[in-house]
């Protein structure tokens, strides 16, 4: 059977206003064959989904999302820029044709209320001059225009919805001001119709103007503040320079930066910007790294040194080839995350999707009640029951509610990749939060992974060819002991000699034959499986105290002939991070590969009670087992190349290094620069940020609590009504956007 092929997309989707806008595009991609995962966000206005091109046809899809109303830009897919340029020319002019529309209103509103005010005051002047009827006719002529120009965006797409049965935030503005402008056109035209005399009724052309012109200017204020909200991409996009300058037949070439290709020798002066990944051929400078990884220390560089695209040469000038461009360069996957990260969901979202899905028809609902209450209530009073009816509408809009979570995902997503944070889920960002245990792999996170011969034994044979023998073996294997000892060899001058039937035995040593002898290399433990006699050595690394190292042994057809230890030295910052994240009620675990002396002393030192000892690297991810099957939402930290099981398994993986590939794929935060540090700064952002979205939610809930009920009983205003809705969704965005000032 053939495998399906899955791919992802991201699209920009126009017309969503609110949260039941996402439900229903939600909805209307998830019902195609060949679709899972679809997420739609509001905030970022695009649709995220992975699919099988093979049974789905993306024009038909389009089709389908015209068809509930909104549209699917796939002009993204065709063009040489990112989805990101293409939606920010969208936005900007999508904000130029809000702009528009709301001065274009606001200029016919100002007189439109003084006008339909002064009917109401007997000193009014126009009414030495015209009679009342002849002010509502000059009120309808101005009214018109705000409703079919400027507020035409809210009937089209009621109209859309009516047709598939459905409503949206625009359907109660168009219901709302659409019955007021409606009511007033027939007093003002046809009072007949209603059995009364022109006077007997009040017209409402200022309550129909004033909401629609006021949500515009919600509405513009919010996308103008929604445009801020995505300034992390766009700096991320800007570090890279136009155009570059390449070394062609001994010959400075200025070529475009699309235009480089892998293999390209660039040119770097001083302070220059380099384009893309490559490695120095010629030359030496610093790089400051800190716009990817967050470290403010510019980083040395030498020939055979890897440099980022994106980054920033210091003072030295230097040569390099180009290895990586475009999408699979740092830069690029870290773009691909972050936009993939912030369109993404919260498990605390789940609650204002659930409302959202039945929140328009149940205020439609609450709508008509309150009309045909107050019907009752104040027989004849129809205008009391109408305006109770549109003020019911307008302050339900679920504006606040579709925004509170993603503008906070995207903010607090965007303050973690300017500092070398990568989330890759908003999931991540929440669960983090919850965790109450974080693992800790030994090498390369809580040390700097730098290993170094500290001690030799050699027994029955001479230092020399004991480091020979040593040092052949390794050089068969890539495990950072093997390059400390082949290391050490070198620096003694030690003669390599050829290896045959070299076998890897992991998490426990090595077999090799060198002639007729059968020669292994490796822990206590694998010595032990071969009945190798190590009694005199454990008593000789007994009575030296050899503490704090890994511990390799040798022997020679089943003979022992000595011992090397290693060294790897604990970050400076290891004991203070431990002791943070224990102030955060989190319980640190060491987990490590060494014996269990090693482990202990390591344990000691930086302040973790409890660790794991002799672990091998597929029983990493079991011990992740074991305490999630004890209820704990688990946290593992490692350097995300052998953690990559643990890593996947945990609740929480937290990657320490460069950001490789296999740290992107296997953990849901990377930390770019392996400063531990990072752990600290994301529990912080994500405590930050579920708070900020706490806070959001309570707002975007509390205007409609509060607000449906006074409207209801006739205590709110449809003009404040429409300022409050407004309001909310400013107020939620504005407050998303603090968290690009926050310290972390």
């Amino acid at each position: 059977m053939e495998k399906l092929k899955i791919e992802k997309l991201s699209l920009p989707v126009e017309g969503m206003t609110c949260a039941s806008c996402v439900a229903r595009v939600e909805k209307t991609i998830a019902k195609f064959d060949g679709i899972k995962s679809v997420n739609v966000n509001l905030a970022t206005e695009k649709a995220s989904f992975e699919y099988d091109p093979n049974l789905v046809d993306l024009n038909k899809l389009a089709e389908s999302i015209e068809d509930a109303g909104y549209k699917l830009d796939l002009s993204a897919l065709d063009k040489k820029a990112t989805s990101d340029n293409v939606s920010e020319l969208k936005v900007d002019s999508y904000l130029k044709e809000l702009q528009h529309d709301l001065i274009f209103a606001l200029v016919l509103t100002i007189p439109i209320l003084l006008l339909n005010m002064g009917i109401m005051w007997n000193g009014f002047f126009l009414k030495n001059f015209l009679d009342t009827d002849q002010i509502n006719k000059i009120l309808l002529i101005l009214t018109t225009p705000v409703v079919f120009i400027p507020g035409k965006r809210f009937y089209k797409i009621f109209w859309t919805n009516l047709k598939h049965f459905t409503a949206d935030m625009n359907s109660l503005v168009a219901v709302g001001t659409g019955a007021a402008f409606i009511f007033s056109l027939i007093i003002t035209l046809f009072p007949e119709w209603l059995g009364h005399a022109h006077n007997q009724y009040h017209v409402y052309y200022d309550t129909t103007a004033v909401i629609i012109t006021l949500i515009l200017l919600g509405r513009w204020l919010e996308n103008r503040a929604k445009s801020k909200t995505g300034t992390a991409i766009k700096k991320l996009i800007e570090l890279q320079p136009k155009t570059a300058i390449v070394k062609e037949n001994n010959q400075e070439v200025e070529k475009k930066i699309d235009d480089l290709k892998s293999g390209d020798i660039v040119i770097i002066k001083p302070g220059g910007k380099i384009p893309a990944d490559g490695e120095l051929i010629s030359g030496l400078s610093s790089v400051n790294e800190a716009m990817i990884t967050g470290e403010s220390l510019p980083v040395e560089k030498i020939i055979g040194s890897k440099v980022i695209g994106g980054t920033i040469n210091t003072t030295g000038s230097f040569e390099y080839q180009i290895t990586k461009i475009g999408k699979n360069s740092v830069l690029g996957q870290i773009i691909k995350l972050v936009e993939e990260a912030q369109g993404s969901k919260a498990p605390i979202q789940n609650l204002a999707d659930k409302v959202a899905a039945v929140f328009v028809p149940v205020v439609v609902l609450i709508a008509i009640i309150t009309f045909i209450v107050w019907l009752f209530l104040a027989p004849g009073n129809f205008s009391l029951a109408l305006m109770n009816f549109v003020a019911v509408l307008i302050i339900a809009c679920p504006c606040a509610l579709g925004l509170a979570t993603p503008t906070a995902l995207i903010v607090g997503m965007g303050k973690g990749a300017q500092n070398g944070i990568l989330f890759k889920d908003g999931q991540s960002l929440e669960i983090l939060n919850q965790s109450g245990l974080m693992i800790f792999d030994k090498t390369g996170t809580i040390t700097n992974g730098i290993l170094a011969v500290n001690n030799i034994y050699s027994y029955n044979i001479s230092e020399e060819e004991f480091l020979s023998l040593l040092a052949s073996v390794e050089t068969k294997s890539e495990h950072p002991i093997a390059k400390a000892i082949i290391d050490y060899a070198n620096s003694k001058n030690i003669n390599i000699k050829t290896i045959t039937e070299f076998e890897v035995k992991p998490g426990k040593g090595l077999q090799a034959r060198y002639g007729n002898d059968i020669i292994l290399v490796g822990n206590e433990n694998f010595m032990t499986e071969n009945y190798i006699d190590l009694n005199f050595l454990l008593s000789e690394i007994k009575s030296n105290s050899v503490s704090n190292s890994s511990i390799v042994f040798l022997a020679v057809n089943n003979d022992a002939k000595g011992y090397i230890t290693i060294n790897d030295s604990i970050k400076s910052n290891s004991a203070k991070v431990i002791s943070e994240i224990k102030s955060n009620s989190i319980e640190p675990i060491l987990l490590s590969g060494d014996n269990f002396s090693v482990a202990k002393s390591v344990s000691e030192k930086i302040g973790i009670l409890r660790f794991e000892a002799e672990v091998l690297p597929e029983n990493k991810s079991n011990i992740v087992k074991k305490f999630q099957k004890e209820g704990k939402k688990v946290v593992m930290v490692g350097d995300g190349i052998n953690d990559a099981p643990a890593l996947a398994q945990s609740d929480i993986g937290i990657a320490i290094g460069t950001g490789t590939d296999v740290a992107i794929e296997s953990a849901n935060v990377v930390l770019m620069n392996g400063d531990l540090e990072g752990i600290v700064k994301s529990l912080k952002l994500s405590k930050q940020t579920i708070r900020v979205i706490k806070q959001n939610l309570f707002w975007a809930f509390i205007y409609n609590v509060i607000g449906i009920p006074l409207a209801a009983l006739g205590l709110l205003n449809p003009m404040f009504a429409a300022l409050a809705m407004s309001f909310s969704s400013v107020s939620v965005v504005s407050n998303s956007l603090r968290l690009k000032n926050m310290k972390i």
